[in-house]
């Protein structure tokens, strides 16, 4: 019979509610009522499908066994003896005492990175981001077509010190690269406060492609930082080595009126993982074993909204400032909740360095909570958001903009520029990726010609209005493959449909931030000791 770490495949129902046979692994097994089950994860999808699955779902004739782990190198084939060791030899050639250099760990072999899951969009292909924009891919520039006709004339030429960079473009199909006119001019890297024309051309109708991304396309690429962070609440978690942290440990969640099937693992207390539902006080996020104890509890609960300021207000939608040392036990509550829906994340109870803002919607009963994210009271690399998420009866309703839309209002206060936390989830970073766009799009096709001369913008001048950090503006200039080199400056090329899609996706988002309705002083939290 199968055991954990052996792969088969496994039959499930695909998008279309087609029977499909994808590979999985075998992370556990248990029986319940005599009858065994096996907790498959899906190989190269991602880790919220994982599920119990009965025998029958199993293709046993095409069990894989898990591979033994390499055994330890030899030395010029000899068995038996160790690979050298550039350390080991120069303590020899110094006739240093080698008796105490230890022997490399035996046996070991290093985690093959899993491959995303999810249908990779145009946006996983970008490159990483740099302060300077970089050659585009081929698969960009495979979105950019023949301009006809120009619809604006704009022409001015940049400055003689700015630096300068080549970048790809497409005609009639073909790549080709722009070069200078000048046989011995040289070429230097661009720097964010040279002007950019801005051109807008009648395209065809293939250049589609180059449209924003819609919140229903997939795309799980993101850059890692080298280093995670690893103080807070919620940090970077890369390892998944612990077999336990890999499967989902609670059935259910009954949030208010909703009811919530978790997505990964959190660390709720052991005995509440047995249970088959799961009941949380929807104003102060308490968790208790049944609906009596829920009900008990709402009688001596006086929370009817999340503690804290409310600094925001219009219509339904409210924010309120939660400070993660002055309500220790909600932020760590409201964590625990977080964690359910964020793999890429893992949880630590020191909440103190963390402003916490939660988005609620208010009713005849109360302000329910729709979503939050959580930001460093004082970051050192202008983060301006830690972790962030839409609680899932409210997803692809608008309200994972809003979140962005705030923190970058707040960002606007305090008179800075911000970025979110990596590396963000997959579903994260298509909302930002949208956010991005459509707001640079917006501050583009509002610029206005003087004196009949081309209008010019830089990326510094974006950064700016937006409070988006510059790399974040250049990814998404060169994301949208709207950024060109030619003849000698950088132009911007919108085109039709990029200006029909965008309009289109504008008159979508009815929800947005009002800067009038917000209430917010910034604190300077490096002179409030240790908050």
């Amino acid at each position: 019979m199968p055991q954990p770490g052996c792969r088969l495949p496994v039959l499930r129902k695909n998008q279309e509610n087609e029977d499909e046979w994808p590979l999985a692994e075998i992370l556990s097994v248990k029986d319940t009522l005599g009858r065994k089950l096996y907790y498959v994860h899906y190989v190269d999808f991602n880790k919220r499908l994982d599920e119990w699955v009965t025998p029958d779902r199993l293709d046993i004739k095409k069990l894989q066994f898990p591979k033994k782990e390499a055994k330890t190198p030899t030395k010029n084939g000899l068995p038996g003896s160790r690979p050298s060791s550039p350390d080991r030899d120069v303590r020899k050639s110094l006739d240093l005492n080698v008796q105490s250099a230890s022997a490399p760990s035996r046996g070991k072999t290093l985690p093959t990175p899993k491959r995303k899951a999810e249908s990779v969009s145009l946006a996983s292909q970008v490159s990483a981001v740099t302060s300077v924009p970089s050659l585009p891919s081929s698969t960009e520039v495979s979105q950019a077509s023949v301009y006809p006709a120009v619809r604006e004339a704009f022409s001015t030429k940049s400055r003689e010190d700015e630096q300068l960079t080549s970048i790809t473009t497409v005609t009639n199909g073909t790549t080709r690269r722009i070069l200078p006119s000048q046989p011995g001019r040289k070429r230097k890297n661009c720097g964010t406060d040279e002007m950019i024309k801005v051109f807008q051309y009648n395209s065809p109708r293939n250049a589609s492609g180059c449209l924003p991304p819609g919140e229903d396309s997939q795309d799980s690429s993101d850059g890692i930082p080298s280093a995670p962070r690893m103080t807070g609440s919620l940090v970077s978690d890369r390892s998944h080595d612990d077999i336990v942290t890999r499967m989902k440990n609670i059935d259910c969640i009954e949030l208010g009126r909703h009811r919530l099937k978790p997505w990964y693992f959190s660390p709720y207390p052991q005995e509440l993982t047995s249970l088959p539902v799961l009941y949380l006080c929807e104003f102060c996020l308490k968790y208790l074993k049944s609906l009596k104890c829920l009900q008990r509890h709402l009688t001596k609960c006086n929370l009817r909204h999340p503690p804290g300021n409310e600094i925001y207000r219009k219509g339904t939608i409210s924010f309120f400032e939660i400070d993660g040392r002055k309500n220790k036990t909600y932020s760590q509550n409201l964590c625990l909740l977080a964690k359910c829906f964020l793999d890429h994340k893992t949880l630590y109870y020191d909440t103190d360095p963390f402003l916490f803002y939660v988005m609620t919607e208010y009713d005849s009963k109360g302000f329910h909570i729709v979503g939050y994210f959580s930001k460093e009271k004082e970051s050192t690399e202008d983060y301006n958001v830690a972790c962030i998420l839409t609680l899932p009866p409210y997803q692809r309703r608008g309200y994972g903009k809003l979140l962005i839309e705030f923190s970058y209002e707040l960002s606007k206060v305090e008179g800075k520029t911000g970025t979110p936390e990596k590396p963000l989830s997959d579903l994260g970073l298509l909302s930002y990726r949208s956010y991005w766009s459509q707001t640079i799009l917006e501050i583009l096709m509002e610029l206005k010609s003087d004196n009949g001369e081309r209008p010019q913008i830089t990326i510094n001048e974006i950064s700016e209005i937006t409070s988006v950090k510059k790399e974040d503006v250049i990814s998404t200039l060169q994301y949208l493959n709207l950024i060109n080199y030619y003849k000698g400056q950088y132009i911007l090329t919108l085109s039709e449909d990029i200006v029909e899609g965008h309009e289109r996706a504008m008159q979508k988002r009815h929800l947005r931030i009002d800067p009038k309705c917000l209430h917010f002083t910034p604190k300077d939290w490096s002179k409030r000791g240790k908050w």
